[in-house]
This record gives structure tokens, C-alpha cells and sequence, in this order.
């Protein structure tokens, strides 16, 4: 057997076993995706994962008003009016606050949670944060890997790497650069949603890409995903693969490596600056990463279940099928300043900050099944979520710099209650030349008319005509929240032919965009005055058949409601760090 036919083999096996998870994994009108069927309360996961024996650095609890204070939510969008902040203390404090710190603690009772800046499915948080962090001027910390712990607000020393060392692994990168990591305790969600855990955390892996890119944003800061490295190098520079501190306690899954940087700070000797921007690479140095994990490590994981019941096979088969095993070694040319084409809102003396969005943004729980929204508003969503800046499709507004792949996800938009837009069926092609391929995919009885009063180059279509509000909660799960709100919608992934094409790493990668979609969404919906909430249960295939989808072409992987939320005023609400300060 020669090589090439034996790594072709090997691939299709890769490629028959994610599909087989995304099958096994659907949910049908008379039969759901395994589970538990109950909730283990004796067994929870505790939300918060430490490492006991590594030192905890605790980074300041930063006030509104204090420095370094928040832009305007709509400058984030505009690059060029945000100030860029330097990496020091205060600014990393302010960025993991945006990105995956405590936004608040709700009390029922005796019971209290926290909520967080990150979305989550259940608020389970199955997403870690990690720091590789150089000797920087003004950053008095060690060079090393650092643990964010975000009930404490610190970050936990997990080695310690030599500052020539890890100069040299950073030295590709802009000046002050930072390496930002998620990995994913898969645990955390399959105690309660079971086999379809693996497309939950994935999910949540893309929110926190989100939340992280918009959280550098208001520091001025650029960051983009290093998705040329293979899965082995960032798990030996994270410590994933670390058996001897995981012990009895929940592994972590290597998800995925970012840069972060202060886009002012071009070293020119080092870097490539062409008129397209700076040359970022989108891989590491592998060899450079081992020598560093062969150091010193600190710090035991905790465990967060006594007892796992049930263990989901399924899902570390679907994580060995999707694991990385080839680096990449390309890169991109990133703008040092990035902007939006969009023409700003007007700005009014209290236009919410940035950090007010980021910090209110809630999961709407029940939608009041009245409030509407503009068409304005609405065209102003979809706008938003679009990938490029202009029709030359070269220039990525924040926060779709991030994301250094063409988009694979498209919207089936469910339309309620919409001011000036007629309720019924609609799509967003957030790729104009995938248009063609979509319409084959879908029923040749559609209408496909461009949705009346849309912006020039917005590729939003009119498809049918009618109320759909008892149609979208029916696959969603039955859930009232899809039909209540002003709009719903289903993300629609280009599957099957992008599987083959890269092949089964590329699986994860589909849920990454649907939560970094779900995120810019979540933000919006709180900026427009309304409210948000991802919903991973629906009916996978009926969702398909609504538009005539057959076979996996595309697939529905997420999705999202927007509209008037009903708070529960039986919850009380308590500042994110009221722990952490003294009492009077």
C-alpha cells in the first residue's frame, strides 16, 4: 500500500467518523440526542477550574472610571478612533475582564452563580483561558504561561519560560505581542446535554474568540487566530497534555492559539510591512515550544465531579477524528488599523461605552412576544455580522480580522416582528459568491428577491412570505423563546464539500464561527435596546426541510433569537467581584 493511499484512507476515516458524531448527534421530533435524561446535582462541575500549588497573581479590579477607560461601543468598529492602550497590568486586567471575567452573581434564595462576559450553553463554561506573556516594559510579571482564574480575577503562574526563550518564539509577531489560548473541559457540558456536548463547547470556543476580540478592540489592540498550528504544539504549550497535574481530575482539550498585539508597535527589521499592513504568521516555531514545555510547571488541576456517571465515548472519538495534526505554515497581512465601512450611528452625549454592552450583555431566558424592532436596527444586525468591509472582500472589519478563513456560515432568518420588513423567510449569503452554490442546495421553489429597502452589496434575500413564529419554535425544540422574539434564525454551515476539502479539523471550525457570529449578535442585541440567546437544541433535519436542504451539503449548526426580554424579578442581581471586596 503506498503512502498516499494510506494517508488518503486514513483521512476518509477521519472524515466518515465526524460525520457519523454529526449524525448520531442530531435531534429528530421523535428521538433526541443522548443524554443523561436527568441532572445530577450531587455531581455538578464546579465552574471553576484552578491549579493548586501555582501561584496566583491577582490582576486590579479595575472601576468604570478608572483607566484604561472604555471607547464607545460603535468607535470599537471604527479602529481608528480607539487609542492604543500598552501592555501592562492594567490593560491585560481590562482585557480578561471583557473577554472572560464575572459580569455578575444572581441570588435565588440561598443558591447564588456567576455569570459571565463569554456566553456559554447552560452557563456551564466549559472554556479556559490561557496567557503566554514575554518580558514586556510596564507588564511586571514573569515571562511564562499564565491560567486565568475568573472567579479571582488572577491569573495562575503555571510555568515559567525563560525571557530569551520565549522572546524568541514571539519575535515573528509585532512588538508586545501576547498569546491568548482556549481549550475546552468537555465534561462541563456533557454532564447535562450528553453526546451533543462536543457541538456545545465548539460553540463556546467561538463565543470566547468573540469576546476576546472585542475585548482587545477597546484597548486599541488587534488579534488574530494562529490556526497554522497543529493540535500536539498547542497542547504542549498550554500543558493539556500534562497527565502528571491533570491526575483524577477533568483533561482539558487543546482548542486553539491567538496573537494579540498593539497594532503601533511594528518592529520593521523583523516584520514584513507591505501597503496591505503587517505580515502576521499563523503558526509558532514547534520546535521552540518544546524546548519550553520541557521546564519547570506548577500547579495540580482541581477536580470539578466527585463521580462522572456516564462517560460520552462519542465525544472523545468526535475530538480524536477533529484534532489537528498538520501545521499550516502561512500567514496574513493584517491592517495596523483596521475599520469598518459602515457609516457610524450618530453619536449622542451617552452613547453606551463598549464595556457597558460587554458588561449588561446577558442570555435572554423569555421574549415577550411584542417588542419589534426597525428595520434599520435589523439591516444594521446583518450588516454586522458581514465579513468584509467593501466589495473588494480584502479589508475585515473587526471582529472578523480574527478569523483568517473565507466565511462558511450563512443565516435562515425566521422575520416576526420587524418594523418596515414583511414577516416570513429570509436568507443572509454572508459570502455573495457563494450565492449560487446556496440557491442549488435549497428548493428551485424559493423566491429569492432581495429583501425590499436593503443597503446596496447587502446580500439579504426574501425567500417566503408568511408568519413563521410557530414554525421557528417547533424546531427549535418546541422552545417559545424562537417565535416570541422580533427574529430568529438558524446558521446554515457549508458541510459536507468543506469537510472534504480541508478535512475533519476542520468540523470544530464550524461551530467557532457560529459563536463568534452568536457573540457579535449577543453585543448588538444589547446596543439596539433589546436582548439575545443561543439556543443549541432544534430539530436538526426538519430545520433543513423547511427550504428543502437534503443530504449534508449544508447544515444547521446553531441557533439565535433576538427580541423584548422578560426578566425574572425573583433574581436578585450582585456585583461580579462583591466576594473579593472587604466588607465595611
Amino acid at each position: 500500500m503506498s503512502t498516499k493511499f494510506s494517508s488518503q484512507a486514513a483521512q476518509a476515516d477521519l472524515l466518515h467518523r465526524v460525520i457519523h458524531y454529526h449524525r448520531q448527534t442530531k435531534h429528530h421530533f421523535n428521538r433526541y440526542a443522548r443524554s443523561l435524561g436527568y441532572l445530577d446535582w450531587v455531581n455538578q462541575p464546579d465552574p471553576f477550574r484552578r491549579f493548586e500549588g501555582a501561584e496566583l497573581i491577582s490582576l486590579p479590579l479595575l472601576k468604570v472610571d478608572e483607566e484604561p477607560l472604555s471607547p464607545a461601543y460603535e468607535a470599537i468598529y471604527e479602529m481608528t478612533t480607539v487609542t492604543s492602550q500598552p501592555v501592562n497590568v492594567r490593560t491585560l486586567s481590562r482585557f480578561f475582564e471583557y473577554a472572560l471575567a464575572l459580569s455578575a452573581w444572581k441570588k435565588a434564595g440561598e443558591s447564588e452563580w456567576a455569570l459571565r462576559s463569554n456566553p456559554s450553553s447552560g452557563n456551564l463554561h466549559p472554556t479556559e483561558g490561557y496567557a503566554v506573556l514575554s518580558q514586556t516594559k510596564g507588564l511586571n510579571l514573569k515571562p511564562g504561561l499564565y491560567h486565568y482564574a475568573p472567579r479571582e480575577h488572577g491569573l495562575e503562574r503555571r510555568a515559567e519560560f525563560p525571557a530569551d526563550l520565549v522572546g524568541r518564539l514571539l519575535r515573528p509577531f509585532p512588538q508586545d505581542a501576547l498569546l491568548f489560548g482556549l481549550t475546552s473541559i468537555h465534561w462541563r457540558e456533557a454532564w447535562k446535554y450528553g453526546e451533543r456536548a462536543f457541538r456545545y463547547c465548539n460553540h463556546d470556543v467561538g463565543h470566547a474568540i468573540g469576546s476576546a476580540r472585542i475585548a482587545a478592540a477597546t484597548l486599541g489592540w488587534n488579534m488574530t487566530l494562529l490556526d497554522g498550528v497543529d493540535q500536539d504544539t498547542v497542547a504542549m504549550l498550554l500543558g493539556t497534555d500534562r497527565r502528571e497535574d491533570f491526575g483524577e481530575a477533568e483533561s482539558e482539550h487543546p482548542d486553539c492559539l491567538t496573537v494579540v498585539w498593539p497594532p503601533q508597535q511594528v518592529k520593521r527589521e523583523t516584520l514584513t510591512v507591505k501597503r496591505e499592513g503587517v505580515e502576521v504568521p499563523l503558526f509558532l516555531d514547534t520546535a521552540l515550544v518544546k524546548e519550553l514545555a520541557g521546564g519547570a510547571w506548577h500547579g495540580k488541576a482541581n477536580q470539578l465531579s466527585h463521580e462522572h456517571g456516564v462517560h460520552w465515548d462519542i465525544i472523545d472519538e468526535a475530538a480524536e477524528a477533529s484534532w489537528k495534526t498538520e501545521a499550516d505554515w502561512r500567514s496574513v497581512f493584517g491592517s495596523p488599523r483596521p475599520s469598518n465601512a459602515l457609516q457610524p450611528l450618530l453619536s449622542t452625549p451617552h452613547a453606551p461605552s463598549a464595556g457597558q454592552i460587554i458588561r449588561q450583555r446577558r442570555s435572554a431566558v423569555a421574549f415577550d412576544g411584542r417588542t419589534s424592532i426597525s428595520v434599520a436596527t435589523f439591516v444594521r444586525m446583518m450588516q454586522r455580522v458581514m465579513p468584509y468591509a467593501d466589495r473588494s472582500q480584502l479589508e475585515r472589519p473587526m471582529p472578523w480580522d480574527v478569523w483568517p478563513y473565507d466565511p462558511g456560515i450563512h443565516l435562515l432568518i425566521f422575520v416576526h416582528r420587524v418594523d418596515g420588513l414583511t414577516p416570513g423567510l429570509y436568507i443572509l449569503v454572508r459570502d455573495s459568491r457563494k450565492l449560487s452554490f446556496i440557491q442549488q442546495t435549497m428548493s428551485p421553489e424559493l423566491t429569492w428577491t432581495i429583501a425590499p429597502d436593503c443597503p446596496d452589496g447587502l446580500p439579504l434575500y426574501w425567500l417566503l412570505e408568511g408568519d413563521a413564529k410557530r414554525l421557528a419554535a417547533q424546531v427549535s425544540c418546541h422552545q417559545d423563546i424562537a417565535g416570541d422574539s422580533a427574529f430568529s434564525f438558524g446558521m446554515l454551515a457549508e458541510f459536507e464539500g468543506t469537510l472534504r476539502e480541508r478535512g475533519a479539523w476542520w468540523y470544530p471550525r464550524m461551530f467557532w464561527e457560529a459563536g463568534l457570529l452568536g457573540q457579535v449578535l449577543y453585543l448588538e442585541a444589547e446596543a439596539a435596546g433589546v436582548r439575545a440567546t443561543g439556543i443549541g437544541c432544534f430539530f436538526d433535519d426538519p430545520v433543513h426541510e423547511i427550504v428543502g436542504i437534503q443530504g449534508l451539503a449544508v447544515q444547521s449548526l446553531y441557533h439565535f433569537t433576538i427580541g423584548g426580554p422578560v426578566e425574572d424579578r425573583r433574581l436578585q442581581t450582585l456585583p461580579p467581584y462583591h466576594h473579593l471586596v472587604p466588607r465595611s
